[in-house]
């Protein structure tokens, strides 16, 4: 397989996660402050922030207020901004593109029918009162295309790399969903002295990776961050979270590599190395220093990415 088709085909699988995460941070974020126990979590102003942190920080270095409408048409249709759902979604299909002649026509022509959707959708209504629909729309066909890419792709190479890209994706934008969210719970604690530990941020955290019930299904208790920490980063059976992440990522770098003892200049020795230190970690040495763990966490996950491009998609 030619370097080019292989990137092409990991990109599309990033893509197409990080739109369906994007999306439901949104829908989530906004719809759950209606709910929340203090009047700053209710805040406009707090809400937006709080999207901008996830899709894209560098826009939250101006201190100034936000408006509402544009930071809903930045984050979901703005051709313009990298971040925004339309251009992952537009970035995916062109990566399908690239690769049409190893994927499906069902998944082919399902990525195109979602871009000219997302393209073509209606921005004023989604502004004023559309935004429950559109993120809707957004994480059923994203769900809908991850369902026909493992029943319509034989499971082989190409396979492994749409799904390498997945899970890359899928851990960065946990990881960064979960630094939202303290983040969040800290300047709640800041304003109104409201307790980190039990603040409303971390059940809002399980709706949006949608692991709210699975979580209180697992440890029968209300959300707290011990354990809804010790859920999405270090428990292996939960889907959503970075260990399962970390053990999928492993597992088809290996389906790729065919080496029983990787080398330890490659992707697949990296990869190990991280999971096996994140599998003997315990919750207690993860909140013990979270934001240095959050920080140093992304740094791997980008060196992960790094080396994997050098390892199997590179073109020099």
């Amino acid at each position: 397989m030619l370097a080019r088709v292989a990137n092409n085909l990991f990109w599309m699988g990033r893509y197409l996660e990080r739109s369906e995460h994007i999306a439901r941070y949104m829908k989530v974020n906004y719809f759950s402050s209606l709910d929340s126990p203090n009047e700053l979590g209710q805040s406009r102003q707090f809400v937006l922030r709080s999207m901008l942190f996830v899709a894209d920080e560098e826009e939250l270095k101006e201190h100034k207020e936000l408006d509402e409408k544009k930071v809903l048409f930045d984050i979901g249709l703005n051709p313009e901004k990298q971040f925004s759902i339309l251009s992952s979604i537009r970035n995916a299909q062109q990566n399908a593109n690239g690769a049409r002649d190893l994927i499906s026509s069902e998944l082919y022509e399902s990525v195109n029918t979602l871009n000219r959707v997302v393209k073509n959708y209606d921005k004023d209504r989604f502004v004023k009162n559309g935004l429950f629909d559109f993120t809707t729309m957004i994480t059923a066909n994203v769900a809908s295309l991850r369902t026909k890419i493992r029943s319509t792709l034989l499971h082989d190479e190409v396979y492994a790399i749409i799904m390498l890209g997945i899970y890359i994706e899928r851990a960065n934008q946990v990881i960064r969903i979960i630094n939202s969210k303290y983040n969040d719970a800290l300047v709640e604690k800041a304003n109104s002295g409201a307790s980190v530990t039990k603040s409303y941020e971390w059940t809002t955290l399980l709706k949006c990776v949608e692991t709210y019930d699975m979580m209180r299904r697992y440890y029968r208790k209300i959300p707290t961050s011990h354990t809804v920490l010790d859920f999405l980063i270090l428990n292996p059976v939960c889907p959503r979270s970075i260990m399962n992440s970390l053990n999928n990522i492993q597992y088809y770098i290996g389906f790729l590599s065919k080496e029983e003892i990787p080398n330890k200049d490659s992707a697949a020795f990296l990869i190990g190395k991280l999971k096996y230190d994140h599998q003997y970690k315990t919750i207690e040495d993860v909140q013990e220093n979270l934001k240095g763990f959050i920080e140093k966490l992304v740094e791997d996950l980008f060196s992960v990415g790094e080396k994997m491009d050098k390892d199997y998609f590179s073109l020099y």
